[in-house]
Parts: structure tokens; C-alpha cells; sequence
């Protein structure tokens, strides 16, 4: 990729699969953008890059490259494969590209104090994954016809659904009075089925009737 091409793509600013990082200050938190683009659609972390879309680059890129290699090798499970490219802007300055794709591997995760965390792309915005995200990840890595009885509770929901267009996992569980553990497996199962969406968000997910 050329210096201009780079600079094209940064004009687009961050996005669903973009996002820029000046500098490798913080490893451990960048990684979580590259698990957060695999788990979605795939995409391309710009390093030295400001969150404006400057291309002003970073001097020694190569050991900013250094400091990334090592984190995403150490710190995110399963292994994340990515494709690397370095752009030089003049002799001491440059930009690095990290391309990963939407994973079959998914969800990728870190694992902090003895938890695994995962994250997913919500537009410009990372966010940790919930459970029933992280559920919808792994099973959606093998679509399948899902089967499902359409009974008391699924009538319940559709009816809130048809009041308020969108739920959450404790509405749903206040109205139709279920223990949280079945509350989640069913509406899991229906975006599996393509009945509902899920809209990830940083406090609690919410989900739709699927269009």
C-alpha cells in the first residue's frame, strides 16, 4: 500500500472495520480492538494514525510493530492470524497496518484476572461482548437451521416486542417471569434462527425483530 492509498483510507475515519492508534502506548487495551474487528466483520488497525485521521506516523515503527506482535501473540486466544504492512513517510516516521478477517475462530478473547473477555465492533466503538454475545459468536461460526417450539414464552416476547420494538434480557425475563439462564438461551436461539437482532452495547445489550 502506497503513503496515499493510506491516507484515503484514513480520510474514510473510523468505523465499523477502522480504527486508528497513534502509538503502541497501551498493548493490552489495543488488542482488544483487533479482537473486537475479528469477531465482527473483519477489518484494519492504522498504527500511527491520529483518532482525527492524521497520518502523522510514529518514529521507529518497527519496534511500535515490535510491542503489537508480541501482545497480539501473548495476550488474545485462539490465535488471531493477521496480515501486517509498515508505510514509510519519511526517514524516521511511519504507519502500520494490522488486517485481520472475520474469524472462524470467533469469539476471540483475553483473559483477565482468570476471566475471558471478548469485545465486538458496535460502529466506531469497541464493547465487551455479554454472554449472550459471546454465545451468538459461537455458534454462529456454522449456520445451521435452528429449530425451536414457538410457545408461551416466544408469544410473550413478541407481544412486548410489538409494544416497545426493542427488549432487553431483563425485560424479557420480568415479563415472561423465567430464570435468567433460560431467559438468555431463548433469545439466543432466536437470533441464531434469524428471528431477533442483537444490538451489543457497553451497559446491556437490546434486541429487535430482525427485518
Amino acid at each position: 500500500m502506497t503513503l496515499q492509498e493510506v491516507k484515503i483510507l484514513a480520510s474514510q475515519g473510523e468505523g465499523l472495520t477502522l480504527e486508528f492508534k497513534k502509538k503502541a502506548a497501551f498493548p493490552d487495551k489495543i488488542v482488544r480492538e483487533l479482537i473486537a474487528l475479528a469477531n465482527t466483520e473483519g477489518g484494519v488497525l492504522l498504527l500511527g494514525v491520529d483518532d482525527d485521521g492524521t497520518v502523522s506516523g510514529q518514529r521507529y515503527i518497527e519496534e511500535e510493530v515490535f510491542v503489537m506482535q508480541k501482545a497480539i501473540k501473548e495476550l488474545i486466544f485462539p490465535a488471531l492470524p493477521y496480515e501486517l504492512e509498515t508505510v514509510k513517510i519519511n526517514e524516521k516516521k511511519g504507519v502500520a497496518l494490522f488486517k485481520v478477517f472475520k474469524s472462524q475462530e470467533r469469539p476471540h478473547y483475553i483473559l483477565s484476572q482468570n476471566r475471558k473477555r471478548a469485545f465486538v465492533r458496535v460502529a466506531d466503538r469497541t464493547v465487551q461482548a455479554s454472554k449472550e454475545v459471546w454465545e451468538i459468536l459461537r455458534k454462529g461460526r456454522n449456520p445451521r437451521d435452528i429449530v425451536f417450539t414457538y410457545g408461551q414464552k416466544e408469544e410473550i416476547l413478541m407481544k412486548l416486542l410489538e409494544e416497545s420494538e426493542k427488549i432487553t434480557l431483563q425485560d424479557f425475563m420480568k415479563a415472561a417471569k423465567l430464570p435468567k439462564f433460560l431467559a438468555s438461551k431463548t433469545l439466543v436461539r432466536l437470533v441464531l434462527a434469524n428471528v431477533l437482532k442483537v444490538h451489543p452495547q457497553e451497559n446491556e445489550d437490546f434486541f429487535t425483530l430482525k427485518n
